[in-house]
């Protein structure tokens, strides 16, 4: 009887290694006051977590241990990195407020990752249930971009709006509202001629200003969820008065 060979598949769990050192080279350029650096190194972390998976299910590489492994290098990258360059940016500047503020965050984005992983094989896959790790630190990455591209190297006198944005986006994160997935997106099929045109000039814009723009994008995304359930409330109680009515 020949024995089972253990061991790990190399390709996405490289990938998975790679978003994760993004994440904590994003704590150590904060914390020698490189926040652009920072930003960037969480955005190229989001997209290497959405290559790992893409990856594993097209060589059939998908395991238990990618699955554990790629939830704690969220942790790391989308929980502990914006919450620690949001604290050295601009939290620090409230003392315990601060720094309490930056752990709801982190302490938020471990209870949305274990929720996803115990929910995965019933969740609906159109939409993902509170909103997802890599757009929370999209809000936060992109917002200290924004701020140290306009020179506001020291994000103190902004915490007017960093403590409300880190406490909202860990909230929004173990919450019950419902964000688009987009995992129904087909990349082999057809799309129309516009739609091309339409990444095209979306491209050209991150290009031009990449901090706003992908500022802008993460705060859209983050209120679409609210809005989102808002509708599916509003329709769930019209067919209710219908149903009574009939």
């Amino acid at each position: 009887m020949s024995k089972r060979r253990r061991g790990i598949y190399l390709l996405p769990n490289l990938f998975t290694t790679s978003a994760l050192f993004c994440g904590f080279y994003a704590i150590i350029a904060a914390i020698n006051a490189r926040y652009e650096a920072a930003a960037i190194a969480m955005f190229v972390a989001m997209v290497l977590d959405g290559m790992d998976g893409r990856i594993a299910r097209m060589t059939n590489t998908q395991s238990d241990f990618g699955v554990q492994y790629d939830s704690l290098s969220d942790l790391v990258s989308f929980g502990l990195a914006p919450a620690l360059v949001m604290y050295q940016w601009s939290l620090y500047g409230l003392g315990k407020l601060g720094w309490l503020a930056a752990f709801v965050y982190v302490a938020a984005t471990a209870l949305r990752l274990a929720r996803f992983n115990t929910q995965a094989a019933t969740e609906d896959k159109q939409f993902f249930q509170g909103l997802p790790s890599p757009a929370a630190a999209a809000l936060i990455a992109g917002f200290i971009w924004l701020g140290d591209a306009n020179d506001l190297y020291d994000g103190t006198n902004l915490v007017w709006l960093t403590f409300p944005l880190t406490l909202g986006a860990g909230i929004l994160m173990v919450s019950n509202v419902r964000y688009h997935s987009f995992k129904q997106f087909d990349l082999k099929g057809r799309v129309p001629f516009m739609t091309v045109l339409l990444l095209v000039f979306m491209l050209v814009l991150i290009a031009l200003r990449p901090s706003i723009v992908l500022f802008l994008l993460a705060f859209i995304y983050a209120l679409s969820g609210p809005l989102l359930t808002l509708l599916f409330i509003r329709r769930h109680r019209a067919k209710r008065r219908q149903s009574e009515e009939t």
